[in-house]
């Protein structure tokens, strides 16, 4: 991008940001590091209006409510069928073999008609909110954090769709440039972590529910939390620290929306599961204090130094480089150390650093961050939730529908596969807008002649509207960062 005004703008823009849209190069051009340092410092940045957005409780009881009536219904109906079946049967015996698996199989589909499944509606409502803030916002830094966090604590709407938005909204928004502790209690306690990574149905083997039920303990959210959340892989703690801090979570549950229909979905710690007595967590013995023995390992694990490395190595790989500087890693480390993990001067230290702005632009953006910029480049402020997530499904990145506990990658060999359908992507993008978009005016304003000579003149011999945008989205500037 060269090392112009212009160029360090639009670095900016696509390095931190969610791409230039129409004026925003124009508008940080005199300081685009003041400009990403006035973002930071701007009161409640990551939040995000949710006027008319359920919390993630109310979105879990509605769905609870939806599938009890969808059940009752379709015992109800099943019932007048298999009356109605045994009467024609009591007339013609003949016909009695399959009859009661298609009443059954009618009974589902009235159900299902009759109560349609509310998750799908709450989920493109959380999606909608989510692309118009990243669409809407003037440089999209905070929003980019958001995006960070939510991936680094993620869990999947595969398993639990109608929280999903909301869970982002709950325990990252509010979090994104405060302190990691916080964030960390609040992902891990949230139900929707608790549901999604089985801690819910945890037991203590010697837990009075263990003894009853003889159920067992599910290891996976502290193997999580060490491993992804925290102190990353290799970092000096073993099988039996996973299994104790298991231990320690047994009880972290939610309330069961059909005894509850006011506080079903919420928080909850139930002594019953709670593997009682003291448990040693690498060298450390944590005394059986009930929930507090739990948010007292993650405090230590919130100030522990490979905490510091892990997050500083993460945010590097996902802003600057795939491979990132082991200078800067140990400053961002450093600068989490030195403020108990204090994420808005960590951010401040990575925009500050000469790093940041020497580098080349060899990331390769994730398709959502693709897509995002390509939309705010023509200056659409609104899309369809429907067709965007369905275009991100396509690219092989579904919103909020990571493959594991890991999230997405961020290296460009898991997503370089893709470009094939980027390509048809900003085809039909391309295809829509070009009645109304002038590519020329994108060039000129949007990106300020930021392109290189060689996309430029692409664009200049191109055959259509159509072709031109295409060109542009396409263009190595735009897809990298």
């Amino acid at each position: 991008m060269g090392h112009s005004t212009k160029a360090e703008a639009a670095l900016a823009l696509h390095r931190f940001g969610m791409g230039p849209r129409p004026g925003s190069i124009a508008a940080i051009q005199s300081d685009p590091r003041g400009a990403l340092m006035a973002e930071v410092d701007r009161p409640r940045a990551g939040a995000m209006a949710a006027a008319g957005l359920p919390s993630s409780t109310q979105a879990f009881r509605t769905v609870a409510d939806a599938n009890a009536e969808r059940q009752a219904r379709q015992i109800v109906v099943a019932r007048a069928q298999k009356e109605a079946e045994r009467q024609r049967t009591a007339a013609a015996p003949s016909m009695a073999e399959g009859t009661e698996q298609a009443a059954n199989d009618m009974a589902a589909r009235m159900a299902a008609e009759a109560v349609p499944d509310p998750g799908r509606p709450i989920y493109l409502n959380e999606a909608k909110a989510r692309i118009d803030a990243a669409l809407g916002a003037e440089i999209g830094f905070a929003e980019r954090l958001v995006w960070f966090w939510s991936n680094h604590f993620c869990v999947s709407a595969d398993k639990i769709q109608s929280m999903s938005g909301a869970y982002e909204r709950e325990a990252i928004r509010p979090y994104v440039l405060g302190r990691f502790a916080d964030m960390l209690q609040a992902a891990e306690s949230h139900p929707a972590m608790l549901f999604y990574l089985d801690n819910a149905a945890s037991m203590g083997p010697n837990s009075i529910a263990g003894i009853n039920r003889t159920r067992g303990l599910n290891e996976n959210l502290a193997r999580e939390i060490l491993e992804l959340h925290t102190l990353g892989v290799r970092t000096g703690y073993t099988q039996d620290d996973v299994i104790h801090f298991a231990n320690v979570l047994t009880g972290w549950t939610l309330l069961p929306a059909a005894d509850n229909p006011e506080h079903g979905g919420e928080f909850t710690f139930n002594r019953r599961l709670h593997e009682p007595g003291p448990q040693r967590i690498m060298d450390k013995v944590y005394e059986d204090t009930g929930v507090e023995q739990g948010r007292s390992v993650l405090r230590d694990l919130a100030a522990h130094p490979s905490t510091a490395k892990h997050v500083a190595t993460k945010l590097v790989r996902y802003f600057i480089a795939d491979e990132p500087p082991p200078e800067l890693v140990e400053r961002l480390a450093k600068a989490f150390r030195d403020t108990s993990g204090d994420l808005k001067e960590v951010t401040k230290a990575l925009v500050a650093s000469p790093e940041a702005w020497a580098l080349p632009c060899t990331k390769l953006k994730r398709p959502s961050e693709w897509v995002v910029s390509m939309v705010r480049s023509t200056g659409i402020a609104q899309v369809d939730a429907v067709r965007f997530t369905a275009g991100q499904g396509l690219l092989g990145e579904p919103l909020w529908r990571p493959p594991s506990p890991k999230g997405y990658a961020d290296d460009e060999a898991t997503w370089i596969d893709g470009m094939g359908r980027r390509l048809d992507v900003a085809n039909n993008f391309a295809e829509r807008v070009a009645g109304r978009i002038d590519p020329n005016y994108i060039m000129e304003t949007v990106l300020a002649s930021t392109m290189s000579g060689e996309v430029t003149q692409a664009v200049a011999r191109a055959e259509s509207r159509q072709q031109a945008l295409a060109l542009l989205f396409m263009a190595p500037e735009f897809q990298r960062r």
